[in-house]
């Protein structure tokens, strides 16, 4: 995974803001409570999940995840993520690469039943018992969830033909054509 700048607001009294490299897991609470905010990028060929969905693992996600909390004091964790997804489509079974571009808010709860008080657009995520996020793992579950049942390029033609059973697969799909045939013999 490589990793971009870190921005978090520590204090408001300090005027520089740190920078660092994106940890492989963050503490959810502590990066909320210190309203930080994270840029990276990850090769399409490291997220083992979602690689199996690809035609190939050329290209690379970017990412931004920040963490707050809202005017009614949710926290939360905002995720913006841009890709481009190499996949076949299946009606031309040529590649095409499917441009994504997420903004997910995803409300950060601590038990299931909290799931009913988060606002309507948010998107619950259950945060372990110890805290700990893997935003690599974030990225990879919201491209899973955007990837299209059926890839379909949309430059691929439609297929708007009508095939006519011929004379032998009428013959062999209607359920009195086997009893005709017992009947000649």
């Amino acid at each position: 995974m490589t990793v971009g700048g870190a921005l978090c607001n520590i204090s408001r009294l300090m005027s520089n803001q740190l920078t660092s490299r994106v940890p492989e897991s963050l503490d959810a609470w502590r990066m909320v409570a210190a309203s930080c905010e994270f840029e990276g990028r990850i090769p399409l060929q490291a997220m083992t999940r979602l690689r199996g969905s690809l035609l190939d693992g050329e290209g690379e996600v970017r990412y931004v995840l920040g963490f707050g909390t809202d005017a009614l004091r949710v926290p939360f964790a905002q995720l913006q993520i841009e890709a481009e997804l190499p996949l076949e489509c299946q009606r031309s079974l040529q590649r095409f690469v499917l441009p994504v571009r997420l903004q997910q808010r995803l409300g950060l709860i601590r038990d299931e039943a909290d799931e009913a008080a988060l606002p309507p657009d948010y998107e619950a995520l259950l945060v372990p018992a110890d805290g700990m996020l893997h935003p690599a793992e974030l990225v990879e579950d919201e491209l899973i969830l955007a990837l299209p049942v059926v890839p379909v390029s949309p430059e691929a033609e439609a297929v708007e033909r009508e095939f006519a059973p011929t004379v032998e697969e009428v013959a062999k799909a209607s359920p009195f054509a086997g009893l005709a045939g017992l009947k000649t013999k």
